[in-house]
């Protein structure tokens, strides 16, 4: 079988993990990144072999690799001809005038959750929507928040047949690497209401009603969501039961804050860089088992959200759906899980 030809447009926090996870994966290779410019990440893709081209087609901002010693193998139209999909890792506001570069390349497509739903009609999370991406030309996978939520809340909703979720966030102000951002001393509300994560699950599962809550803490870890979900009437589960689901879903990790000495977002990612995880991330959403309670049809639970690389496997089974070499979500996580593990030595 041959293997699909992948490229990586905008090799920054997403990009560089992206790459990384493509290149674990026996069924893919990564056909090339870009940058903007010379910089430090041209040193990773160098290192990692990762052919480097430049984002934009003139001349000139190619030949500024070629200044600094970098071999850079042409523009992003170069790349384009080169691949079978492109997921684009770069800056918000950029979609558009992107999606028009792909279209006329004739090239599958994966954009980011920063992007909105209407850029391509069509979004992605593994669990949630995977047939309906099967052979698509384009598709987006959702923010890290959306990713996250579905992977608990898709799992209910399909053992109870219907799910009314209401949903705080506590987002983390900025990425570790990013000291543009804030609020540096201060509680920010998100104040338009809703706030977008609700809808923005609405596109890959219409069935869940949800609405959600943003606000801004001055932390750079993780997100955390308050989570509030009415099942129906006759949902004949338990708090135990919904646990026992959760630890048979992909991607979902459940500890117990007391017990496992794990009861802050400090101490969970603590816990990625102690298990050998690459950057220290967390694929899996993190669900503290002595948060989650079931009072009558009424659940309530705590998760947590590393906003870095949630999405990262998410794109790996993405581009086998596009490329229509996997029709079942499962059977390409398992694939896609077991090959980055074997990559990076996780036991």
């Amino acid at each position: 079988m041959s293997q699909i030809k992948v490229a990586i447009n905008g090799f920054g926090t997403i990009g560089k993990r992206v790459a990384d996870a493509v290149d674990a994966q026996e069924d893919m290779t990564v056909i090339g990144v870009t940058k903007t410019g010379p910089s430090f990440g041209c040193e990773l893709a160098v290192k990692k072999g990762f052919p480097l081209f430049c984002t934009s087609d003139e001349k000139e901002s190619i030949n500024k690799f070629k200044e600094e010693g970098y071999e850079c193998k042409g523009g992003i139209s170069d790349l384009l001809n080169l691949c079978d999909v492109v997921v684009d890792c770069s800056p918000g506001k950029l979609g558009k005038s992107n999606l028009e570069k792909y279209k006329s390349a004739e090239v599958k497509y994966i954009f980011q959750g920063g992007e909105k739903h209407e850029l391509t009609g069509l979004s992605y999370t593994s669990s949630a929507n995977h047939l309906e991406n099967l052979n698509a030309s384009g598709t987006r996978v959702v923010s890290c928040n959306t990713t996250g939520l579905s992977r608990t809340l898709v799992p209910l909703y399909e053992l109870c047949g219907s799910l009314k979720v209401e949903c705080t966030m506590i987002r983390r102000s900025a990425d570790p690497g990013d000291s543009s951002k804030g609020p540096i001393n201060a509680i920010k509300p998100v104040l338009k209401v809703p706030s977008h994560h609700g809808p923005d699950v609405m596109t890959i599962k219409p069935e869940i009603e949800i609405n959600s809550l943003a606000v801004a803490v001055p932390t750079t870890i993780m997100h955390v969501h308050s989570i509030v979900a009415d099942l129906p009437e006759d949902h004949g589960l338990s708090t135990d039961s919904i646990l026992n689901i959760w630890k048979n879903t992909p991607r979902v990790i459940i500890m117990n804050g007391v017990k496992d000495k794990i009861s802050t977002t400090a101490e969970v990612m603590e816990m990625a860089r102690d298990i050998g995880r690459k950057w220290g991330d967390l694929h899996e959403i993190f669900v503290w088992e002595d948060g989650v309670k079931l009072v009558n049809n009424r659940l309530y639970y705590f998760q947590a959200i590393h906003q870095e690389s949630d999405v990262i496997p998410e794109n790996i089974d993405c581009i086998r759906a596009l490329m229509g070499t996997e029709s079942d979500w499962k059977k390409s996580v398992k694939k896609t899980d077991l090959a980055i593990s074997k990559y990076y030595n996780i036991d």
